[in-house]
């Protein structure tokens, strides 16, 4: 069994959770981050090989302590998944300054701040980061001023990453997930939009968080040891289709 550690960020829930669990699975340990301590809670019980570690991406005193806990609880860091992120959507023009700023501090602050913070560490092990992006950072879509802009901007700082971090061993790759069957999407997309997806996916349908996850498990693993400054899109082959969808216009 491999002793490789990895910090998944947002990993109460969704993707984040699936990663935490196939991660185990694969023989990590896992240092579970989110800021909502009693969903944290509930979703580590009886995972074991996993520790939960109540902290705030957005803020870069609480992330410098994030980095010291979990090196001094596990001794090392291995992989970085940054999957932290808020969906928060609406028309441009409804789209002040605080919610700009509340979309930024998560999905883009968040990554740059636990990333520079993890260096060091991943220094010493050769590690990999894995940045979650989004389909709407490839892709421009109604309702998504703010999100999509994080998401493009997260692609962009993963590729300096790969760049700049690559003479030190260190690799760093972004996930694009596509529509995903998570309980919140299925919560506030309408009939028409499950539809709408349906056509315009190849694959004609949402993808599940743990196939997200095989693909961020995979580029944590010593099996893309040569795979860095790649941006990959689990889809569906939504983004090779390049068609919008006239049920996500309002």
């Amino acid at each position: 069994m491999s002793e490789k550690v990895a910090l998944v960020t947002g990993a109460a829930r969704g993707i984040g959770l699936a990663t935490t669990k196939l991660l185990i699975e694969d023989g990590w340990r896992v240092a579970m981050i989110d800021r909502d301590a009693d969903e944290l809670s509930l979703a580590s019980k009886g995972i074991n090989g996993a520790s939960p570690f109540v902290h705030d991406v957005s803020q870069p005193d609480d992330v410098d302590a994030m980095i010291d806990a979990v090196h001094a609880s596990f001794g090392r860091i291995d992989a970085v998944v940054n999957n932290a992120g808020v969906a928060d959507f609406g028309p441009i023009e409804e789209t002040d300054f605080a919610r700009w700023r509340r979309v930024m501090d998560t999905n883009l602050d968040g990554v740059f701040l636990v990333s520079q913070a993890a260096i060091p560490a991943l220094k010493e092990t050769k590690g990999a980061l894995v940045n979650i992006a989004s389909i709407s950072g490839l892709r421009a879509s109604t309702l998504r001023v703010a999100y999509g802009t994080s998401k493009a901007a997260v692609i962009q700082l993963t590729k300096q990453q790969a760049a700049e971090l690559g003479e030190y061993g260190i690799r760093a790759n972004c996930v694009c997930p596509g529509p995903v069957r998570t309980k919140l999407a299925m919560a506030v997309h309408s009939q028409d939009i499950i539809d709408a997806y349906h056509d315009a996916i190849p694959l004609n349908r949402y993808g599940s968080e743990r196939e997200i996850a095989e693909v961020i498990t995979f580029l944590c693993s010593d099996k893309a040891s040569y795979v860095t400054g790649q941006v990959i899109a689990a889809d569906g082959g939504f983004d090779s289709t390049g068609v919008g969808l006239p049920a996500l216009r309002s």
